[in-house]
Formats: structure tokens, sequence, C-alpha cells
């Protein structure tokens, strides 16, 4: 599983760092971030690249999203 920490940027660079792993067709991500208004971008950049949001939890400030290839 690849890990993408992306936890004290600010929109929309969360989505940024995420697409090029997207793109490079990883078969399961986790995503660290502390935006939350990142976290429908994230979502629905996944769906759109083909990748399903297997969970999502909160700590505290932090999201964490875990996606797998469709």
């Amino acid at each position: 599983m690849v890990e993408l920490d992306v936890r004290g940027l600010s929109c929309p660079e969360p989505v940024l760092n995420l697409k090029p792993l997207l793109d490079r067709g990883e078969s399961e991500i986790k995503v660290l971030c502390s935006c939350g208004a990142s976290s429908d971008n994230i979502r629905r950049l996944a769906k759109n690249s083909g990748y399903n949001v297997e969970s999502e939890s909160q700590n505290g400030e932090d999201l964490e999203f875990i996606l797998k290839k469709a």
C-alpha cells in the first residue's frame, strides 16, 4: 500500500498530490489529510479515477482514506 501524507496542506494541494498516484494505477492508497475541505474532492477524484473509498476515518482534525482500484 502506498501512503500519501498531505496533512498541513491546503486545498487544492492534497488532490494535486493524489492525482499522480491514481494516474499511475496504484492498487491501494492510504491518504492522510487535515484539510476537511479536501475530503469531498478526494472522494470525487477517486471515484472519477476508478477507485473506491474502502474506508474513511477521522482522528481529531486528521482524516484517513483507504482507496482501492475498482
